[in-house]
């Protein structure tokens, strides 16, 4: 990174971010407070990527922006909110896990699935042709 950060388009670039969803973020009060160029243009600091990849993250596990929002608020306040920062992301967490195990479940049923299939195909005298190619390095595996 240059003395000057990056502009919009390079961060977007480092981020996979569009530079839309950028200025969206910094227009939901999403951003800590990007810095910008004499000439008004923003310039991204490690910081700032680094907050980006937390608030993608926060948004990609299925945080709502307003909460989002609120922790971004509570970390511009600066010290003394730490508990309130902690309840926030610690409530977060909870639901994360939860349909983390949610969707454990699911796929332990698709999985079920999956076995007695293969168990029907390696039961009945089916040609290997028509058997997709996982299957066959599979079933001759189990030989």
């Amino acid at each position: 990174m240059t003395s000057q950060g990056l502009t919009i388009a390079d961060a977007a670039e480092r981020t996979g971010l569009t530079a839309h969803a950028l200025r969206y973020y910094e227009r939901e009060g999403l951003m800590l407070g990007v810095n910008r160029a004499g000439s008004g243009h923003r310039r991204y600091t490690d910081r700032d990527l680094d907050w980006v990849d937390l608030i993608t993250k926060l948004r990609a596990t299925g945080m709502p922006i307003r909460e989002i929002r609120r922790y971004a608020e509570l970390v511009r306040d600066g010290a003394d909110n730490e508990r309130e920062r902690l309840d926030l992301l610690t409530a977060h967490r909870e639901k994360v896990l939860r349909r983390l195990a949610e969707v454990t479940e699911h796929l332990a049923a698709i999985d079920r699935k999956i076995e007695y299939y293969a168990g029907l195909i390696d039961s009945c005298e089916v040609p290997d042709s028509a058997l997709s190619e996982s299957r066959r390095v599979a079933a001759a595996d189990r030989r």
